[in-house]
């Protein structure tokens, strides 16, 4: 994780200071447990926190000499705490604490992560409101299709950052298991029982079969739902793109006072905002890859997971909190050029009514081939020519055409309110989704 893409917030979750912390917390956790079952001397854990000294550069010096963090870590608090550090520990192994904690740190950053998802389905969802009945073409391999709404647009990444909120709770549910069972998992030194107390006190369920270390199918299912909201942003920031090109300029990235968009142009406004997304979309996506492959380890346990999970961990989380923050602003701050859209409209030559004409034809009793034929030649004519009416105007001059289908029937075909007709029902499905969402 860089700056440049961090926020104080999240990367506070990963400082070594929080690491070393979260360990004291699995440690003290488990000794109370052990306390409770009637292993440890009452008060011992509450001697632990409160003089335990914790110091990463400390730890780091340790460590440099016994090779070992979690022994560096032990060390370092046994030299602050003295006698009552001699039970932390007991029955434990060093990946217990180390998972255990790392399984609370994603959680706890899943959780800002859902509040990010909250702003950006809020933007939209307000987005999608003002613009439910801003006429605009729809668009199919890149050519234009049939009209649709930019609410309607916005409404369908709405609904795919909604299932993605639902998807990343899952992931949450997913990762947020323990284990504090010792070596290979057995609770040969520790009972079960203090398992279960001291991992409810973390907030965290006790892993079904524990291998002495957490199963890393549950970080795959977590970073692959990171990855997905990722390739959810993508998808808006490319849309915005293409929207913004010379050649469409149907909608515009916020571009504020003093803002340069080029060391060479000084016309230039650039969709730098949605060009940076994608690209940050791309390194959280490689991560997603990285959880897999951490799956299948040896045996019971072994480390080549660790090394990976150190950099994942916070440059996912991390990363994904900033373009989350930065595609609420986006959506927020997006210019939308009405005008341009209804341009583009009337431009197409009302050939986008294709569709309606071939089933009027249909339903006149004209085989549907045929039918595609005859709408097709004039359709085509329309594009190349131009002109809002022009379409219409070649229907109404095709006798072949107009054997089935006299004025006023070509007219209901090229009426754009009643093709739409049902965009507000479609709107108002995408918004009831978001507002279980962003009112839990």
């Amino acid at each position: 994780m860089i700056p440049r893409y961090s926020r104080p917030e999240m990367t506070a979750l990963w400082t070594d200071d929080a690491r070393l912390l979260r360990w004291l917390q699995v440690e003290c956790a488990h000794l109370r447990a052990l306390e409770q079952l009637g292993h440890a001397p009452v008060g011992t854990a509450d001697t632990v926190e409160r003089t335990a000294v914790l110091n990463a550069d400390r730890a780091n010096e340790i460590e440099a000499v016994v090779k070992h963090d979690v022994i560096a870590f032990l060390t370092m608090v046994e030299e602050s705490v003295g006698e009552p550090a001699r039970l932390l520990h007991r029955g434990l192994t060093s990946s217990d604490v180390l998972d255990t904690s790392l399984a609370m740190l994603l959680r706890d950053a899943g959780r800002i992560l859902q509040v990010d998802l909250r702003k950006v389905i809020g933007a939209l969802a307000e987005r999608a409101r003002e613009h439910r009945h801003t006429f605009t073409i729809g668009r199919s391999h890149g050519m234009h299709a049939e009209p649709t709404t930019f609410g309607l647009v916005l409404a369908g990444h709405l609904a795919e950052f909604v299932r993605c909120w639902h998807r990343l709770a899952t992931a949450i549910e997913e990762i947020s298991y323990g284990s504090l069972s010792g070596a290979v998992g057995t609770y040969a030194q520790t009972p079960p029982e203090a398992e279960s107390i001291a991992l409810a006190t973390l907030g965290l369920r006790a892993e079904t079969v524990p291998t002495q270390v957490i199963p890393r199918d549950r970080h795959a299912v977590y970073f692959i739902a990171l990855a997905g909201i990722a390739s959810a942003i993508e998808r808006l920031a490319v849309n915005v793109r293409h929207l913004q090109r010379s050649e469409v300029g149907e909608v515009h990235e916020a571009f504020t006072a003093g803002q340069r968009g080029s060391s060479a142009m000084p016309h230039k406004k650039n969709p730098i905002l949605s060009e940076n997304l994608c690209g940050l979309a791309r390194v959280v996506r490689g991560y997603a890859d990285m959880a897999r492959d951490n799956v299948p380890l040896w045996h019971e346990r072994d480390i080549s997971h660790s090394s990976v999970e150190r950099y994942i961990g916070p440059d996912a989380t991390v990363t994904l909190d900033f373009m989350l923050q930065r595609t609420a602003s986006l959506v927020s701050g997006l210019g939308v050029h009405s005008d341009k859209m209804a341009q583009t409209l009337d431009q197409a030559a009302g050939a986008f009514f294709s569709g309606n004409v071939l089933l009027a034809l249909v339903d006149a009793g004209v085989l549907r081939q045929t039918a595609y034929g005859i709408v097709q030649r004039s359709a085509l004519a329309a594009v190349t020519s131009g002109g809002a009416s022009e379409m219409k105007a070649l229907l109404l001059d095709d006798q072949e055409i107009r054997a089935f289908l006299d004025e006023a029937a070509l007219d209901r075909c090229f009426d754009l309110r009643h093709h739409l007709r049902h965009a507000d029902l479609i709107l108002d499905r995408a918004l009831a989704e978001a507002a279980v969402v962003a009112n839990p």
